[in-house]
């Protein structure tokens, strides 16, 4: 990315796009109950919506699809002899014009939804008469329902693997996925010293990473970080038994959130690489904002952070996810987060993670179940965001009286945090419509602001 570009990235709306592939999802829920059926489910049930949960559209039947698909913008890649068609421009489906490679009759219209664990699903939706392939424990496995004519119903479960081939992995090989998992899971977060927490990290993924390869090692890394992120929000822990209760886990992510400290950050931003991100998009709001945050993404295994740090104005003109930030007194709303509760990566954990869901629908049963959403932070037509109400976390005194000596909080904000604690975790709700990539920098500005612990 350029450094003196901040729009190296700017993604637009691709309304032709979403309004093609909204016609085949009709197509799909007009032949098919079990779709119609799971679409509806997974509004009432789980506030979201079928169109965000497709991995992809596999027909064998719409001759000139590959005209039109190109029409809007989509491009063929081809793969083992099978033509996938994607859109680099905008979050839509995978579209292939063929029979999917799971199923072995010939002439079948399929429509593939992704989810956490192919068992979880299959148990709710078709116990022991759906057919499951794949390992268990293996970067890819898919489950077929039973249907009595027309379009299919699969899930389909990725782990670090895109492609529509059967991966070669071996029972050592799963057997360590499992271990990684664990290892993952458990590592640890605070080794007094922030720079050896990403030391023993950075060792942990690239062992891993040599076993696994970086995309499977990723996926199981980000499943690791949710557990944690979830055992601290409990807007995370009801939102997920909705979406477990359809056998769906999380697998409607959107970005993960991680706030870094800035003599961290390039520690963050390097283990991230290490686990196969490249960046993305910078953001920048201003000298009065005070922050800053890069995108990355990790294709192959379908992840997104959003890496929030303190930043300057003239810091922004430079490389400010791979050069050092030097330390300063001045802390922000994100540098204030970490001295409190640690950086996301270590201590702390993620500060939220953003799903996508029916906007209105998600917030109206969350509603019901006891958990407030803040103030939407973007309302536009093809992009809504809002925060759940702030978890507070008690703070370690340590904490408190080292940010109170620095001269980053008053008397009055530290007994504050002592008493009531801080401003922790969220579950970000967003809807997204016309394929739309982007993020909205003027909005995520106005919510930045308003967590900002010293305002709660």
């Amino acid at each position: 990315m350029s450094t003196t570009n901040l729009s190296a990235y700017t993604w637009e709306q691709q309304p032709a796009a979403a309004e093609l592939v909204q016609n085949l999802l009709e197509k799909f829920r007009r032949g098919s109950p079990e779709i119609k059926r799971l679409g509806q489910r997974l509004r009432d049930e789980t506030g979201t919506r079928l169109l965000d949960w497709i991995d992809s559209l596999f027909l064998s039947s719409e001759q000139d699809l590959p005209q039109r698909l190109e029409n809007v913008g989509f491009r063929p890649a081809e793969e083992e002899d099978v033509c996938v068609w994607q859109h680099p421009e905008g979050i839509f489906p995978s579209i292939f014009c063929g029979a999917p490679f799971f199923v072995d009759a010939t002439g079948a219209d399929v429509l593939t939804i992704k989810v956490d664990c192919v068992d979880d699903f299959s148990r709710v939706h078709a116990n022991s008469a759906a057919v499951c392939r794949g390992k268990s424990g293996s970067p890819l496995r898919t489950t077929l329902l039973p249907a009595s004519d027309g379009p299919r119903l699969a899930a389909i479960e990725r782990h670090g693997w895109r492609k529509l081939t059967w991966p070669t992995v071996t029972d050592r090989q799963i057997a360590q996925a499992a271990k990684y998992c664990q290892a993952f899971a458990q590592r640890t977060r605070d080794c007094g010293a922030d720079a050896s927490g990403f030391q023993l990290a950075a060792a942990l993924i690239g062992v891993a990473a040599r076993d696994l390869g970086a995309d499977w090692a990723c996926d199981l890394f980000f499943a690791a970080e949710r557990h944690d992120w979830m055992s601290r929000n409990h807007a995370a822990r009801v939102q997920y038994d909705r979406q477990q209760k359809l056998g769906l886990g999380w697998a409607n992510h959107d970005h993960h959130t991680y706030r870094s400290s800035r003599a961290s950050f390039q520690n963050l931003v390097s283990v991230l690489e290490q686990l196969g991100f490249h960046c993305r998009e910078r953001f920048y709001a201003g000298q009065e904002a005070g922050w800053g945050a890069q995108v990355l993404e990790q294709p192959q295994a379908g992840l997104v952070v959003f890496a929030d740090v303190d930043l300057s104005p003239e810091e922004v003109h430079g490389d400010f996810a791979h050069e050092p930030l030097p330390s300063r007194d001045e802390l922000g709303t994100v540098g204030l987060w970490c001295a409190l509760h640690g950086v996301s990566f270590l201590q702390a954990g993620l500060h939220h993670l953003e799903c996508q869901f029916d906007f209105e629908a998600a917030r109206d049963q969350l509603r019901s179940a006891g958990v407030e959403t803040m103030a939407p932070f973007t309302d536009f037509s093809f992009l809504r965001q809002a925060f759940t109400a702030g978890e507070m976390w008690a703070v370690d005194p340590e904490r408190i009286e080292k940010t109170l000596a620095s001269g980053a909080i008053t008397a009055e904000q530290a007994e504050q945090f002592r008493s009531v604690g801080a401003l922790g975790s969220h579950l970000e709700i967003l809807e997204r419509n016309d394929g739309y990539k982007g993020f909205n920098q003027t909005g995520v500005s106005d919510i930045i602001a308003r967590t900002d612990p010293r305002n709660a």
